[in-house]
């Protein structure tokens, strides 16, 4: 073993461009369309090309628990030449990415040496436990032999994500990178938190030179043979730690993704591009989906949001409820586990709230940001009692609801105090600190809460579909004293809940708007704006049933929907910016919330408005992936709607859209005391001639299931059943 060859590196500041806290920024467009892979607490964002960090525009890196681990890696022939792309393809279960590229005209001494196009180097690369795994073939397609260098510059900051995101930090930790042996690489960094953090790089075969940042291969590769070159980069592991070997990873990795998909409900329609929506949002949720002592939890997107968070996970969950409720149980089970008990206004905590948010990096450990475990968000409590209360009437799973019982009727006592300061029978916010998110719903944008004048809300904000959640849960949590033999509770909760209802209506309903208001601000002044909030109180049945009409009917109008969905502001309204976060854009989550209730109180034609423009939105995607929003233009003919520059795609609530429309279009209802499942007023859109469920299932039994549309008719046929089960349509006006 060589001697150890140590190199200090100079770690340099991000230096960010911030509007507000913890704003990200938009840095122009990408000179090469990103990809991303994860695998639990570990993501890699790469160019088209496969590289990292060698082409701007984009977050590139390898990421682990919000740490950067790799900010280059590039492939060069001979000394500086970048390879010509061919394809780049990810694989239809998100299992690994390969990239297609050849070789330009390599000249040395004025004189062409290997003409362009001989060589087909094939990268391949996937994550598993930790590691990024990549495989770089090569084949010489010439009729001589070529002689050529492949190097592959690395390179790492050791970045807190939301250093990449903009952030600025006075002082970092030090870096440094050290050779162990003639085919190992290790960087390493020494946090100001007290934690070091490595990344080791393994290459195979060893390269002909290998320095702390350039690894070169010396190749001679006769007319068609062919060779492979392997790296293994990992996160955090000992340098004693020897990679698995990349064929054999692969595998594993690929048994893992289809074990954990199996038991979900299978979807098929009669329109193949639906299908490969719905394909490609089930392989991004399985992406996104991640192992925790708690159990499998959605984490919320790439690359800002790896990592758990209350409000998505929790609205994820509850959209693939009739997909797959072990996704619920999972999420239930972690929030549970981290609800707050004690209070920490640096963290927005009180006890029995519902986390919001959870970081692992150097800042969040040193709180220059607050988000280690963070508590800032209004809806999440409620959402959390929401989601078991529909979780136990799916599955019947009184266990599960025994197990969360303490930390339902937790979240009732913080919804009922910490959750309303004031005592006036609304649950409103207020950041603890100056930290802190200054808007804690679901829109958290510092400008997304204003009155009609434009002026943004103060003091302790009571927003609409809050209370809406708040009314359901609960109605819900009443259900499940219930059937744990709790009747005065049941009692208490449903009165409470009736009561909100009645309050909700007098101070948020807006005679001259037709809608209900957006908020009450701290000195209760309605927030007369015309916003999507109204449209998930229909989602949440707190609505009266005239006032649902007339919000859904003013949903449907042009100044909200555009073609391809519902705006989150109305078009004339004072902060009304199509191009803004939540402003004027669409969100396919919040869309798929306002279809469900639209559905709920019966206006199936106005579901299959919303479910055929998402639908057609998505045919414009790449990968048909539904991102976590779009701008709020105009539709026009012959013209896809316009991309907002930094969405995260995969977005875990963007990826479940797609079941949760066709959720609302089929009104499905599922009874697990009766063993019963139910169609209301199922309505299919023009796209879909047929749709067949596999293994929906209820309880211990299952079935298979096809509707088919006959008009704006739809007939239901069972295929095959497992254990006792029975399905029935019902048609109510």
């Amino acid at each position: 073993m060589p001697a150890e060859v140590v190199t200090k590196l100079k770690i340099p500041t991000v230096e960010p461009v911030s509007e507000s806290p913890f704003y990200i920024p938009m840095t122009g467009p990408a000179a090469r369309p990103r990809r991303s892979l994860k695998h639990d607490d570990t993501f890699i964002v790469l160019d088209s090309h496969g590289d990292i960090g060698a082409s701007a525009g984009g977050p590139d890196g390898l990421f682990n628990c919000d740490t950067r681990y790799l900010a280059r890696l590039e492939l060069v022939l001979d000394e500086a030449q970048q390879p010509l792309l061919l394809g780049s393809i990810l694989r239809d279960d998100n299992s690994a990415l390969t990239v297609d590229l050849t070789n330009p005209d390599v000249v040395r001494g004025g004189r062409i040496v290997l003409q362009k196009d001989m060589l087909h180097i094939v990268r391949t690369i996937f994550l598993w436990r930790g590691t990024a795994y990549q495989r770089i073939g090569l084949q010489n397609h010439g009729e001589s032999r070529a002689s050529f260098d492949l190097t592959l510059m690395f390179d790492n900051d050791f970045a807190d994500l939301f250093e990449v995101r903009g952030e600025k930090r006075p002082h970092r930790g030090i870096g440094s990178s050290k050779l162990l042996g003639p085919a190992d690489v290790a960087l390493e960094y020494n946090g100001l938190d007290g934690k070091a953090r490595r990344t080791t790089l393994h290459f195979d075969p060893r390269p002909t030179r290998l320095t702390s940042s350039i690894a070169t291969w010396h190749l001679e590769l006769a007319p068609l043979a062919t060779t492979s070159l392997f790296t293994a980069v990992s996160c955090n592991k000992p340098v004693t730690h020897r990679p698995a070997r990349f064929l054999r990873g692969l595998l594993a990795h690929r048994r893992e993704m289809r074990k954990f998909t199996a038991g979900a409900t299978s979807i098929e329609t009669s329109n193949n591009i639906f299908n490969e929506v719905l394909c490609q949002s089930m392989a991004d949720l399985n992406m996104l989906m991640t192992e925790t002592p708690q159990g499998r939890y959605p984490y919320a997107g790439i690359p800002w949001y790896s990592t758990t968070f209350g409000r998505d996970g929790l609205i994820t969950a509850l959209q693939m409820l009739w997909v797959d409720p072990r996704i619920a149980r999972g999420v239930l089970k972690r929030l549970a586990f981290y609800q707050a008990r004690s209070v920490d206004p640096l963290a927005d905590a009180q006890p029995g709230k519902i986390l919001h948010e959870m970081r692992g990096g150097e800042m969040a450990a040193l709180r220059e940001v607050p988000f280690a475990q963070y508590y800032g968000s209004v809806d999440s409590t409620p959402l959390f009692v929401l989601l078991a209360g529909l979780y136990v009437e799916r599955t019947g799973d009184d266990e599960t609801l025994a197990e969360l019982w303490p930390a339902i009727e937790a979240a009732l006592r913080w919804i009922d105090t910490y959750g309303d300061p004031d005592r006036d029978g609304f649950v409103e916010y207020q950041r603890a600190s100056e930290q802190g998110l200054a808007n804690q719903g679901w829109k958290d944008s510092y400008d997304a809460i204003f009155h009609a004048d434009g002026q943004l809300a103060e003091g302790f904000i009571a927003l609409a579909e809050v209370q809406g959640y708040v009314f359901a849960a609960k109605r819900l949590a009443g259900r499940c004293a219930l059937r744990l033999g709790h009747p005065d509770i049941a009692v208490k909760l449903e009165t409470e809940a009736r009561q909100l209802a009645e309050r909700f209506e007098q101070a948020f309903w807006c005679d001259e708007l037709g809608t209900y208001a957006l908020a009450l601000d701290g000195d209760k002044r309605a927030c007369a704006v015309r916003t999507s909030n109204a449209g998930q109180v229909l989602f949440t049945g707190i609505a009266r049933e005239d006032h649902a009409r007339m919000v859904a009917a003013d949903l449907m109008r042009p100044h909200f929907f555009t073609g391809w969905g519902i705006r989150t502001v109305a078009r004339g309204e004072a902060r009304y910016n199509p191009m803004s976060y939540h402003d004027g854009s669409i969100w396919p989550h919040d869309n798929a919330l306002i279809a469900l209730g639209l559905a709920r109180y019966g206006l199936k034609h106005s579901v299959e408005h919303v479910f055929k423009g998402l639908f057609d939105a998505a045919t414009y995607m790449d990968l048909r992936r539904l991102p976590e929003l779009f701008c709020g233009f105009q539709r026009e003919k012959r013209r896809g709607p316009t991309l907002y520059p930094v969405a995260c795609a995969p977005q875990a609530w963007a990826s479940a859209t797609p079941f949760t429309l066709l959720e609302a279009a089929l009104g499905l209802e599922f009874d697990a005391a009766r063993g019963e499942i139910r169609l209301r007023n199922p309505r299919l859109p023009a796209f879909l001639n047929e749709v067949v469920l596999r293994d929906l299932q209820l309880g211990a039994s299952s079935v298979d299931l096809r509707v088919r549309r006959h008009g704006e008719d739809v007939s239901l046929e069972v295929l095959r059943t497992r254990g006792w089960i029975q399905v029935s349509i019902v048609l109510a006006h």
